[in-house]
């Protein structure tokens, strides 16, 4: 038969504990940006999309308007 191994593991709030600090130590490493690195790439995502808003906006127009014209509904 196989014997049990003598090390037990630790019950769940024990391992949630020393996750939960590792975390925490892991967050502590890490360099955060400055404010104004984080308003710039913000601008940059805001302007990118609604770049691409007004693109996929104009050509759902010219299809719309094109679908209108070959099936001559709009008329």
């Amino acid at each position: 038969m196989k014997e049990k191994s003598a090390v037990k593991k630790p019950n769940i709030f024990v391992r949630m504990g020393r996750k939960i600090k590792e975390v925490f130590s892991e967050l502590k490493k890490v360099t955060w940006p400055s404010f104004g690195k984080v308003m710039k790439a913000t601008g940059v995502v805001i302007s990118v999309v609604v770049i691409f808003l007004i693109v996929f906006t104009a050509i759902n127009f010219g299809l719309s308007s094109l679908l209108d014209l070959v099936t001559g509904i709009g008329s």
